[in-house]
């Protein structure tokens, strides 16, 4: 019998561990964080003072990121204090959605009776994925601007009775933009990855042979670029945040 398309927007539940539903969208998950332990610790647990290929590129790559952080917070010591948190962001999203293209992901299925449920499901292409990210990052961001510069400074960049009505206005426009970066956030990731992922799967329908291939190229170039893209918006939202507010002249 002759399958057709199967496009979900939302993640399959598959069981329930202690009453939590466990999705495809979630063992994918589970798969890129245990890929991500196992490279890191195969890469870390031996570290040489004449490095391998492996070592030497990694060396280089965290060396690269290192000094874009320093570039942007301005400061040494904030780039080591943000890098594992920005790094590991920007890791694991580009895991995601690169292990993605791997043929076990819509392939292997569970059979309950008559209903078939893929396995895995690229873990970014579920909004709960990238909202929880997002939310991450939101987090993250906030707290750096109170524990920097205190609750009442950090405060007074949004709410500000001294600078009038229409500062007072700015400020609150201020907030709503703080609140909006989680759907951006969320949804530019999201979006991209989905969309991605229903073309490659039409393509591959109608033209299986020839034309996913450079498409599936160009959607793991897409997929790095949101993830660069992400990681550097959350560094650059941590730089203002940080940032002392600004008064206003008298």
């Amino acid at each position: 019998m002759e399958q057709g398309l199967h496009i979900t927007l939302a993640a399959e539940r598959l069981f329930n561990v202690w009453g939590f539903p466990i999705t495809n969208a979630t063992l994918a998950m589970w798969l890129v964080t245990a890929v991500l332990v196992v490279v890191g610790v195969l890469v870390g647990r031996r570290p040489s003072l004449i490095p391998g290929k492996v070592q030497n590129a990694f060396e280089m790559l965290f060396e690269y990121l290192l000094g874009l952080y320093e570039q942007t917070l301005e400061s040494r010591r904030l780039a080591v204090r943000y890098f594992p948190f920005i790094t590991t962001l920007f890791l694991f999203i580009v895991a995601a959605n690169l292990l993605g293209f791997l043929p076990i992901y819509g392939t292997l299925q569970l059979v309950r009776g008559e209903e078939h449920a893929a396995l895995f499901h690229p873990s970014t292409a579920d909004l709960n994925t990238t909202l929880a990210l997002a939310i991450i990052s939101f987090v993250v961001i906030e707290l750096s601007g109170i524990l920097t510069l205190g609750v009442l400074k950090y405060s007074s960049k949004f709410i500000t009775i001294q600078a009038g009505v229409m500062g007072f206005i700015v400020g609150l426009l201020e907030l709503v933009g703080n609140v909006a970066r989680l759907v951006s956030f969320s949804f530019r990731l999201f979006g991209a990855i989905f969309a991605g992922e229903v073309l490659l799967l039409v393509v591959g329908t109608f033209v299986p042979y020839f034309l996913p291939v450079p498409l599936m190229a160009f959607e793991a170039f897409i997929g790095v670029l949101q993830a660069a893209i992400f990681a550097i918006l959350t560094l650059a939202f941590i730089k203002i945040a940080i940032q002392e507010p600004h008064t206003a002249s008298h």
